[in-house]
């Protein structure tokens, strides 16, 4: 399948070539961006595209799941929080709950902001600049 859009084929790329700390923050940006759009349907009383990006963002969130390794102790930490914020998402979309699609977004945001981190200290580290004295 040719994709003929170039915005396309740049987004394609960039998954392609991500690697696996990138595709994870790309993840979480996409949850954010899923929530937004939740956010706005839910203040414009649009059902449907609520249910929609709120089902979009749980779908993030389960895959961010999966994809824990559970031999690390972290992970079981990081399982606990990812089934809080999907649950929160549920009652988001089932109560039209915006104090829980905004508890489900700060957490999110907070896991988002603090893989970016990481992933600038290890290039920081990979690639020099890394603390030497």
């Amino acid at each position: 399948m040719a994709i003929n859009n170039p915005y396309q084929s740049y987004q394609q790329n960039s998954v392609n070539t991500a690697s696996p700390g990138e595709l994870t923050l790309m993840l979480y940006n996409g949850c954010l961006k899923f929530i937004n759009l939740a956010k706005k349907a839910m203040n414009e009383n649009n059902i449907e595209a609520r249910n929609a990006n709120i089902q979009k963002a749980q779908t993030i969130i389960s895959e961010l799941i999966v994809t824990l390794n559970m031999d690390v102790e972290i992970s079981k930490n990081f399982l606990a929080l990812y089934e809080f914020i999907r649950q929160r998402l549920i009652e988001a979309n089932i109560k039209n709950d915006p104090a829980a699609l905004k508890e489900a977004e700060d957490l999110v945001t907070e896991f988002r902001d603090t893989w970016k981190q990481a992933i600038q200290i290890n290039r920081r580290q990979q690639y020099g600049g890394g603390g030497h004295i």
